[in-house]
């Protein structure tokens, strides 16, 4: 008992204790990103059953709604330069996240105005790449706040020691994911609360509680405006603290408001990226064939280049470390998953209906926010490559229940245990064993690099850093792309006028993609981790 109660001392009660008001305005931006999938189980069921896209198409779709997270890389090298003013790309970030929003509640409840104007699926496509573009404006600056809210004076006005700023940064980084992921938990709360009962009620029924959920959402954009707000608060009073203890008003400002170093323009970055941003733009709107590969590619180049340069600004040891990391996490977050066919078939096959998989989006969430206090130590203890082995082989091991169950798992288990251990019920045990492990391989490495990048820098790095692993879910979404290409995974597509069925279902090819995304993610990672040892490089 006393050794449970230190751990959870150690664990739990430790990071409250380190707490401190000036972190809160970067952690309500960072509630809000995890807020904004409170209209992802909507979302699965408005395309499944009002949208005639393909799995194929949306993996696509992902692909390019992930590129402007790439485009963290100059956002965030602007924030160094527009320091003062960094609160304006959350305000326009947060007007983005509005009409995205806006879109889909005219779509879900107004479709037939909608449809004047543009198809529907045209409206889909426009409402799913405006929002990353507002949350990785608001993301970018969120990532800056958590450098300027780690306090750089004590009480009494004097430098804090070197170790006590590293673990401030530590437990920022780590109350950021919980911030996330707490947002994702009080997401999942509200969806369970809307989507009680919802199986039994009729059709115009759902699609009322559809537009309801778009418009709760709408408190994403004010939550992280109110963030940035409370910000601005927070430092006007540390600025009359710090008159207080005798500080001119030269001093009060390099403190309060400007970075600890001045940053100028890096040429190379912004220029780089407009030219990634008109590539972009240029291949997108061509249709040219291949298009998402070039992009992939040249964004790789491009985000390549600036990473060599900016290594530049750090000692041999800690560039070789950063080199590892980011390889090794790059290719364990660029494995490909199965797309939006394994959903459909849960949902077409298994029943899973929207009050089930709400209840089993709260446990996922809940059990995530879990696994950040329970493995705080092992992260803090571990090396990424030791992490990115103990996930590799839990998340091979934990994938096999659902290749199971598309083989009849579930069915021999209900036979033998009298339907206790049914489809939900292998669903539930395997999420429960599943998502404490989400969150894990990233925290060691955003507080690698809160604590060794150069303090002039801070805000790019992390934008850079960011990009690159970012990229690795573009490069996902293009595996994706790939296997249900190779895999013809459809589900059954109802003309909406008639009624009649366009496209039938087919999830006779599922099992050999389950398999295929099962031994691609078991032994990608594991080379990578080799292929860094053997070219001499670490991992933080």
């Amino acid at each position: 008992m006393t050794a449970l109660l230190r751990w959870f001392d150690r664990t739990i009660l430790e990071l409250g204790r380190e707490m401190r008001l000036s972190y809160l305005p970067p952690l309500m931006v960072y509630v809000a990103a995890g807020v904004s999938g409170l209209t992802g189980i909507v979302g699965t069921f408005f395309v499944k059953d009002y949208l005639g896209l393909s799995a194929s198409f949306l993996a696509a779709l992902g692909f390019w709604a992930g590129i402007p997270w790439a485009l963290k890389m100059p956002i965030g090298h602007l924030v160094d330069l527009l320091w003062r003013h960094k609160a304006g790309l959350v305000y326009l970030g947060a007007s983005l996240i509005a009409a995205s929003l806006a879109i889909m509640i005219g779509l879900i409840g107004n479709p037939a105005a909608m449809r004047q104007l543009m198809s529907a699926e045209a409206w889909f496509v426009l409402s799913t790449l405006l929002a990353p573009v507002g949350y990785v404006m608001q993301d970018a600056v969120a990532d800056a706040m958590t450098v300027e809210a780690v306090p750089r004076l004590d009480a009494d006005g004097a430098p804090f020691p070197e170790e006590t700023v590293r673990l401030m940064h530590t437990t920022m980084q780590m109350l950021g994911r919980v911030a996330i992921i707490g947002g994702t938990v009080l997401v999942s709360l509200a969806n369970v609360a809307m989507f009680e009962g919802s199986e039994a009620l009729p059709e115009a029924e759902k699609v009322a509680i559809y537009v309801r959920i778009y418009e709760y959402a709408l408190v994403i954009p004010l939550l992280s405006v109110s963030g940035v707000l409370l910000s601005g608060i927070l430092k006007r009073r540390e600025a009359r603290r710090l008159a207080r203890l005798g500080y001119d008003a030269a001093a009060i400002d390099r403190l309060v408001h400007a970075p600890e170093q001045a940053t100028t323009p890096n040429w190379w970055i912004l220029g780089g990226s407009a030219a990634f941003v008109a590539l972009t733009l240029a291949v997108g709107l061509s249709g040219l064939g291949y298009g998402q590969e070039l992009i992939f590619g040249a964004s790789f180049v491009i985000i390549g280049v600036m990473i060599f340069r900016l290594v530049r600004e750090l000692a041999d040891d800690a560039r070789r470390t950063l080199l590892g990391t980011i390889i090794v996490i790059f290719v364990f977050r660029a494995m490909p998953g199965p797309g939006a066919g394994a959903s459909w078939w849960m949902i077409d096959e298994l029943g899973f209906d929207q009050s089930f998989l709400s209840r089993l989006d709260l446990i996922t969430s809940a059990l995530t926010l879990a696994g950040l206090f329970i493995f705080r130590r092992f992260m803090a203890e571990k090396s990424i490559a030791q992490i990115v082995i103990f996930l590799t082989v839990a998340g091979t091991l934990l994938s096999l229940p659902l290749l199971g169950m598309f083989h009849g798992l579930h069915a021999w288990t209900a036979a033998a245990t009298g339907g206790f251990v049914d489809a939900r019920f292998i669903a539930i045990a395997n999420t429960a064993l599943e998502s404490p492990l989400g969150q894990v391989s990233m925290v060691p490495m955003l507080a690698w690099i809160a604590n060794s990048a150069p303090p002039h820098l801070k805000a790019t790095f992390f934008a850079v850093m960011a990009s690159f692993t970012n990229l690795a879910l573009s490069a996902s979404q293009l595996g994706t792309r790939y296997l249900n290409e190779i895999y013809t995974i459809t589900r059954e597509v109802h003309d909406a006028a008639s009624g009649t069925v366009t496209v039938p279902a087919n999830y006779a090819e599922l099992g050999q993609l389950l398999v295929a995304v099962l031994l691609l993610g078991f032994a990608l990672p594991l080379l990578a981790i080799a292929a860094t040892r053997l070219l001499g490089l670490r991992s933080a």
